[in-house]
């Protein structure tokens, strides 16, 4: 196979190229950066912009498959830049893969396509896309998963993965900041501590990839998305409890109710917009909801199409092997 992973050096498509590579795929990534490392193991390297249409078009050229993992991910940014990304970034994907007859093709997507600022328990596939959005992230990344599956027909073969809260060894954003803010005494519980979630940890969301890249070719998968988990709900406070013990982080001494959170949040985005700061909001209506409420969803579809075995990589050994990793920095 030869397979373009777009956003191959990110966090989750570095785990994505190395399972590729240990089974003899010919791998090419697609990204803004260089990859120096990944050139030495044999990857081949396209520099580009998912915006740039020609650019996208000659790293496609000569693929059978495309693992489209890149995007803007996030919670603050202008409409235009996640429009530009997430949405007509990944119709120049489509757009090339029908130029070059790539036949397979694999679309990260997000639970946040369903988000409607309600509790999710054990929800699957037949939920609709979201509403009452929040932010630009879900919806930009709703429209574009649409786009994938509707372009799944004969000769071109789509599907979607919604993995929930990816974690692991490299992860740059999820634990790094819930670790930082909790050293500087900025991280609050949000609601009554005792929501439900879920999470993936990385190793098993990159596996679930290429078996849907394999269950593509066999006809199982084709126009369908897929929630992605470890099975297994987490308290979310109580697993956020349970990490900073390990790392010897001061447990959590601040809790703010969901209204007053979703208050805040929703003037820190006023006060954002208007003055044009720097960076995210400390809070935002979004994050202030996906802190409180349950968010956990059935796996079944996955596990039945895709032969998807969470188990195969344990929350308690995956947190084994975070909290290693980072001791080993210190």
């Amino acid at each position: 196979m030869r397979v373009l992973v777009t956003g191959g050096a990110g966090f989750l498509g570095r785990y994505i190229v190395d399972l590729l590579l240990a089974r003899g795929d010919e791998v090419a990534i697609f990204q803004r950066s260089g990859a120096d490392d990944l050139s030495k193991r044999g990857v081949i390297v396209c520099r580009g912009s998912l915006t740039n249409t020609a650019e996208v078009a000659w790293a496609i050229e000569g693929r059978d498959a495309v693992i489209h993992v890149a995007a803007k991910a996030g919670v603050w940014g202008t409409r235009k830049d996640y429009e530009a990304i997430n949405i007509e970034g990944t119709e120049n994907v489509l757009a090339a893969c029908r130029k070059h007859g790539v036949r397979w093709m694999v679309h990260t997507s997000t639970p946040s396509v369903v988000f409607s600022g309600e509790s999710f328990q054990g929800d699957d596939e037949s939920l609709p896309y979201g509403r009452n959005w929040l932010c630009h992230y879900a919806k930009t990344k709703a429209v574009a998963e649409r786009r994938v599956l509707e372009a799944n027909g004969p000769g071109f073969a789509t599907c979607a993965l919604r993995p929930h809260l990816i974690w692991g060894v490299g992860d740059p954003h999820l634990l790094p900041r819930v670790l930082d803010r909790a050293r500087a005494g900025r991280l609050a519980q949000v609601g009554d501590g005792a929501n439900l979630v879920d999470i993936t940890h990385v190793r098993n969301a990159a596996a679930a990839h290429v078996q849907a890249l394999d269950a593509l070719q066999k006809g199982v998968a084709n126009g369908k998305a897929y929630f992605l988990s470890q099975g297994e709900t987490v308290v979310l406070w109580d697993w956020v409890a349970e990490i900073l013990q390990r790392m010897e982080i001061p447990p959590l001494k601040r809790k703010l109710s969901l209204g007053l959170a979703y208050g805040l949040g929703g003037v820190a985005e006023i006060v954002w917009k208007c003055l044009g700061l720097n960076g995210e909001p400390p809070m935002t209506r979004f994050v202030a909801t996906e802190l409180a409420k349950d968010h956990w969803f059935s796996i079944e579809a996955a596990r039945r199409d895709l032969g998807f075995t969470p188990e195969d990589y344990s929350t308690a050994e995956g947190l084994s092997e975070y909290i290693a990793a980072q001791q080993g920095k210190a």
